[in-house]
């Protein structure tokens, strides 16, 4: 096991119409633009506004989060709308080994350290741990999904 050389630290908080995990409509998951209209904030702690510079000119971000009302961790979960488990990493449940999360918003405007989004699937309060730019290097070609349809 290798070491992790220091904590994570929250750079922000989510503001999300969402206030618990279960008010997230899981039918949204089956659409892949069902969240595409839900538009919240993610407010930048002061210490870290100054990362933010130069942030306007990408219309999409890509947040790492805590999943900080996950619950215990399990290694074989049921995805909305299947029957049979799979494994926790074959996943995008919030049961894992270590509670991160990824997801891509789409980055409307900013005031300040207030950053207008829309595509959240984060709860109120959500940690933010970092935030990285969209760019076409993270767009891939020739893509499998696996076990979902």
């Amino acid at each position: 096991m290798s070491d992790i050389p220091r904590p994570f630290t929250a750079i922000g908080v989510v503001h999300s119409p969402f206030k618990r995990p279960e008010d997230i409509p899981v039918e949204m998951n089956a659409d892949p633009h069902g969240f595409d209209a839900v538009a919240g904030e993610i407010e930048i702690f002061p210490e870290f506004e100054s990362g933010l510079k130069d942030i306007d000119g990408f219309s999409h971000l890509i947040v790492v989060f805590a999943f900080h009302s996950a619950g215990e961790p399990r290694l074989l979960v049921r995805p909305p709308f299947e029957t049979g488990v799979r494994g926790v990493f074959a996943t995008r449940s919030p049961h894992r080994p270590n509670p991160v999360g990824l997801t891509v918003v789409k980055l409307l405007g900013r005031t300040g350290a207030i950053l207008r989004v829309s595509g959240l699937d984060m709860i109120e309060g959500t940690p933010v741990l970092d935030l990285k730019p969209y760019t076409v290097k993270d767009q891939k070609p020739d893509i499998k999904t696996g076990w979902i349809k």
